[in-house]
């Protein structure tokens, strides 16, 4: 997944008083621009299209990922759209955070980080299942 200009839809910031997220791959503010039409995608876990789930915890979180951009390319956005994560990771641990890291680093470049909130969860829907991500995306209507 190759990272696209931001569109206009939304901004992203961190203020001056706040830790710098950069590090751990999310921003502290997203605010919507006139005119954006809302797209809301469902947890998307680490499956491929027949349901078959690695046990790699990296690749899970690229499988999610590309599911997330599956789902978004639906409604006519793309990971560049995406201004709002919620990710879920079973058994969470710092070596977790840097494979999701190197996963949104790949995904969304040098561009700021969509905001994240990081829910560390005993299980998720499906065995075997070791992450789950809800975004979030705006698209500029032209209005």
């Amino acid at each position: 997944m190759s990272a696209i200009p931001r569109p206009a839809a939304f901004e992203l910031s961190n203020p001056a008083g706040l830790y710098d997220p950069s590090p751990n791959a999310y921003s502290h503010v997203a605010a919507l621009t006139p005119g954006a039409r809302l797209v809301f995608i469902a947890g998307q876990g680490g499956e491929d299209a027949e349901g078959r789930l690695s046990a790699d915890f990296a690749e899970q979180a690229r499988q999610a990922l590309a599911n997330v951009a599956t789902a978004l390319q639906s409604q006519g956005a793309g990971l560049a759209q995406v201004f709002k994560l919620t990710l879920l990771i079973v058994d969470y641990t710092p070596q977790r955070l840097a494979a999701w890291v190197r996963e949104a680093d790949l995904a969304w470049g040098g561009a700021m980080k969509p905001v994240c909130t990081l829910i560390p969860v005993p299980r998720l829907a499906l065995e075997g299942m070791l992450i789950e991500i809800e975004a979030v995306a705006a698209v500029s209507t032209g209005v």
